[in-house]
């Protein structure tokens, strides 16, 4: 699969920043457009009480709104899809996205941050939200390792001809 001739929308969720820094790594090296899922209401910035409201959310199937949609989903054949690792599994807001988009056909890209539970079941929970879609292998990324990845989201989408061609001067 060539870069060149797919359409990539890189889409991501970030509560700490740690996963838009990931995203934009990826845009850099593999192109295509941004989006970022942001709810309507905005997440408690304080750590204990978002690990509380996310695990609420999470038992409880709750599906927070989001404040924009993608336009002309139909265009884009790849979807990168970034997320915090909330207790082992994708965040309310990227499972509102997930439900909420039509992903049929498309190639679907997970990657994530996390403190040291890796995707979880996050990769299956997508598999199963987005059942007409060919999910490929993900990139997971401690938070703590952020700033440094950028090494490793290289050689991740190298590793999947996830990058741009050289262009000629």
């Amino acid at each position: 699969m060539k870069i060149a001739e797919k359409k990539i929308l890189v889409v991501y969720f970030s509560h700490s920043g740690n996963t838009r820094e990931i995203a934009n790594r990826i845009h850099e090296h593999a192109g295509g457009d941004v989006f970022e899922v942001v709810p309507v209401d905005q997440y408690p910035a304080d750590y204990d009480a978002v690990v509380a409201q996310a695990k609420r959310e999470l038992n409880s199937g709750y599906k927070p709104a989001l404040k924009t949609k993608v336009k002309d989903f139909g265009r884009y054949d790849v979807v990168f899809i970034g997320y915090p690792v909330w207790w082992s599994t994708v965040p309310p807001p990227v499972v509102t996205f997930l439900s909420e988009s039509d992903l049929s056909g498309k190639t679907i890209v997970p990657f994530c941050t996390h403190e040291g539970s890796s995707f979880g079941h996050s990769v299956t929970d997508i598999s199963r939200l987005c059942p007409r879609s060919t999910v490929f292998d993900g990139l997971a990324v401690r938070g703590s390792d952020v700033k440094k990845a950028q090494n490793k989201v290289s050689a991740w989408l190298q590793g999947l001809k996830f990058t741009q061609p050289e262009r000629s001067h």
